[in-house]
């Protein structure tokens, strides 16, 4: 019999497939797990998609990979979508999709599968990375293809005697890894509703963190990339792990944002990401110190670009070769050290430096040992606003007329 293979997660949309795949289909179901960071009982999951009806159940630890090829380089772009959301289920989708590729051949499988919505972000970088990688498989997706509600699957799967862990009562959608944690749908779809406790799970309310005394750590870069904490090398998905933990206590990376999906929808998002926010903070302060005003002013553009990119699933494009080769050239000299401090439900950068800083006390001090010089300004200044000047009095003063009125005039101006 021929074979699919699925993105197993565990939950209750791909455990639905198995069973719908067979019904369907008429394919055998490997189910591949994989690991980026999700804090699950990985192989409680695998045996779990056996008891369901997987012929397979492959399990593939891809968190030093994850943080390596995919959250790293999206640091060093300071890839941030629409200033919240710093793309942790987004940058794990490329690298499922290649793992699902990568095991539909050697496994002989004639197409591939996953558990995404049809009015959801995912299906799109599933398939778009799929048929980029693999034009030749057949691409699968349950929940779509039936047009399934949240409801309908936990129906089919109470139907089906399927084990999940969703309800009518407690519906919550949750993806995470290690970048962090996504929740949506039950009460969060309200966005004038506070979020309740429960819909958290990595980070403390800052009134519960309200009693920790405030505590510091540095970070300590290499291009880009963290590599130390406290002075101490350590692996990045240590690192990030250790953050997690450090931020999540003090309350730090709790996100509710409106987001406008790629597939033209608004939706109501609660992200928990406290290492990201705390590595993006403290990767930021680095670059204000190394990176020249016009590298940071440009580079704005690009952050956004490549997290529109990533967002949008197009990983695996010309694009993004594109734009990671410029980000890998601004990283050149964003190495030294951050300073954070962590108090109830936030952190701040209060310490940086750099053997590679642009920074100088002697141009930037207004005590002894200045060596600004102030005469120099005057030349500046003049040379600065001389297009400005001109062009007032070649345009705007006589075609407004009163000099007195110009401000008004230029304000009300049609």
């Amino acid at each position: 019999m021929s074979t699919v293979v699925l993105a197993y997660s565990g939950g209750l949309d791909t455990s639905v497939a198995i069973r719908w795949i067979q019904e369907k289909y008429g394919l055998d179901v490997i189910a591949l797990t994989i690991d980026v960071g999700s804090e699950r009982d990985i192989e409680a999951i695998a045996d779990k998609a056996r008891k369901i009806g997987a012929v397979k159940a492959l399990i593939v630890d891809a968190r030093a990979d994850f943080v390596r090829y995919f959250v790293w380089p999206a640091l060093q772009a300071g890839a941030i979508y629409e200033g919240y959301y710093p793309l942790a289920t987004a940058l794990a989708r490329p690298l499922i999709a290649r793992l699902l590729v990568e095991v539909a051949h050697a496994e002989g499988a004639i197409a591939v599968a996953h558990g995404c919505t049809g009015k959801g972000n995912d299906q799109v970088r599933f398939d778009v990375s799929i048929a980029t990688l693999a034009p030749d498989l057949k691409i699968i997706a349950p929940l779509r293809e039936w047009s399934m509600t949240r409801d309908h699957a936990i129906a089919y799967a109470a139907e089906h005697g399927i084990p999940v862990q969703a309800t009518k009562a407690s519906p919550y959608s949750v993806d995470q890894n290690l970048w962090g944690r996504s929740n949506e749908c039950g009460i969060l779809e309200d966005p004038w509703i506070e979020p309740p406790e429960e819909a958290f799970a990595w980070t403390a309310s800052p009134t519960a963190a309200a009693h920790l005394q405030p505590t510091y750590s540095e970070i300590t870069f290499q291009h880009g990339i963290p590599i130390a904490l406290n002075g101490v090398e350590i692996d990045g998905v240590t690192l990030i792990e250790t953050l997690n933990e450090l931020a999540g206590r003090y309350g730090v990376g709790r996100i509710d944002s409106i987001e406008n999906r790629l597939v033209g929808i608004k939706s109501r998002e609660i992200y928990e990401a406290p290492a990201a926010t705390v590595l993006h903070m403290a990767h930021r302060a680095l670059e204000s110190l190394t990176l020249s005003r016009e590298q940071a002013r440009f580079k704005e553009g690009v952050s956004s670009e490549y997290a529109r990119l990533i967002y949008n699933g197009q990983w695996y494009s010309a694009l993004h070769q594109d734009l990671a080769s410029y980000v890998q050239s601004t990283q050149r000299f964003v190495s030294g050290t951050i300073r954070i401090r962590f108090s109830s439900g936030q952190c701040s950068v209060v310490g940086r430096k750099s053997e590679h800083s642009l920074y100088s006390h002697g141009l930037a001090t207004y005590e002894s040992g200045d060596q600004f010089d102030h005469n120099a300004a005057l030349g500046f200044i003049k040379l600065w606003g001389l297009p400005l000047s001109t062009q007032a009095q070649a345009q705007l003063l006589p075609s407004i007329g009163m000099e007195g009125n110009l401000l008004a005039k230029v304000a009300t101006k049609e």
